[in-house]
């Protein structure tokens, strides 16, 4: 593996946790906003879907090169963080959907 490579594959790790990071504080603020309409709920739940299965083929990725178990785990904590806020998300829907 060529240091270009790790390089490319670490920093993408991080910009990754980075946006989880601000997808983190910004989801919970969105929801909270009783002007929030069910299209964009939709399409946040859309845009967290479509982020997590990005950082579920990164993890596969970092493991298939053999990256090391801390960096594997920052990767698999990230993919937590994007599945919990999609079913943060996705009960928001169902709310509003039911009322």
């Amino acid at each position: 593996m060529s240091e270009t490579a790790t390089t490319d594959w670490l920093d993408m790790l991080k910009e990754q946790t980075r946006t989880g990071e601000q997808m983190g504080t910004q989801v919970p603020e969105m929801l909270a906003k009783p002007e929030i309409t069910l299209d964009q709920v939709k399409a946040l739940f859309q845009a967290l879907e479509t982020q997590a299965e990005f950082v579920e083929r990164l993890t596969a990725i970092l493991e298939d090169n053999g990256y090391d178990f801390d960096i594997i785990s920052a990767a698999e904590r990230l993919e937590d963080k994007y599945a919990d806020l999609a079913a943060e998300v996705a009960e928001k829907l169902k709310g509003m959907k039911a009322g």
